[in-house]
C-alpha cells in the first residue's frame, strides 16, 4: 500500500523537476520550439494530476490512525502544484506577450507593465478568494454553535413545561386535600 505511494512519491519529484526545468526554458525559446516546449509542458502536467490522483486513492485506503502523515504530505504536493502551475501560467503569459509583441511590433515595456499589474491583479484576487473562504468557514461554524444553542433551548423549554405541568398537577391536588379537610373540619 505505501509501496506504491512512495512510487507514486517518486514519479512525481521526477516530473515535477523535469516541469520545472522545461518552464524556465519556456521564455529563452522562440518559434516552434516554444510552442513545443509548451505542448510537453501541458502534457507534463497533466500527467502530474494523474499522479497526485493516484496518491489520492492510495492515501484514501490507508488505515485512518496512519493517514495522516500522507495527507499532509498530498497537501505540500498540491502546494506544489499549484506553484508549478502558476509559474507555467506566467511563462505563458510570457509566451504570448512575445508573440503579440512580435504581431503588433509592439515594445516590451508595456506587456511587462500589464503583465506585472495582471500578476498584481491575480495576487489581491487569490487574498480575497482566501479571506472569503476563511468568513465562510466562520459562518459554517457559527451555524454549527448557533444549532446546537437551539437543540439546548428546545431541551431546556421542554423540561420546564414539564416542571410547569406538575406544578399544576400538585396545585390542584393541594386544591382537592385543602377542601377535603375543609369538609371534615365542617362534620
Amino acid at each position: 500500500m505505501s509501496s506504491d505511494f512512495e512510487s507514486y512519491e517518486q514519479d512525481f519529484a521526477v516530473l515535477t523537476a523535469e516541469i520545472t526545468g522545461r518552464i524556465g526554458k519556456v521564455p529563452k525559446l522562440v518559434g516552434d520550439e516554444k510552442k513545443q516546449m509548451v505542448a510537453n509542458v501541458e502534457k507534463q502536467l497533466e500527467e502530474a494530476r494523474e499522479l497526485l490522483e493516484q496518491m489520492e486513492l492510495e492515501v484514501r485506503e490507508i488505515p485512518p490512525q496512519s493517514r495522516g502523515m500522507y495527507s499532509s504530505r498530498m497537501r505540500s504536493y498540491k502546494q506544489e502544484m499549484g506553484k508549478l502551475e502558476a509559474d507555467f501560467k506566467r511563462s505563458r503569459i510570457a509566451y504570448s506577450d512575445e508573440v503579440r509583441n512580435e504581431l503588433l511590433g509592439d515594445d516590451g515595456n508595456s506587456s511587462e507593465n500589464q503583465r506585472a499589474h495582471l500578476l498584481d491583479n491575480t495576487e489581491r484576487l487569490e487574498r480575497s478568494s482566501r479571506r472569503l473562504e476563511a468568513g465562510y468557514q466562520i459562518a459554517v461554524e457559527t451555524e454549527q454553535i448557533g444549532q446546537e444553542m437551539l437543540e439546548n433551548l428546545s431541551h431546556d423549554r421542554e423540561k420546564i413545561q414539564r416542571a410547569r405541568e406538575r406544578l399544576r398537577e400538585a396545585d390542584a391536588n393541594l386544591g382537592k386535600s385543602s377542601r377535603i379537610l375543609t369538609g371534615m373540619l365542617r362534620r
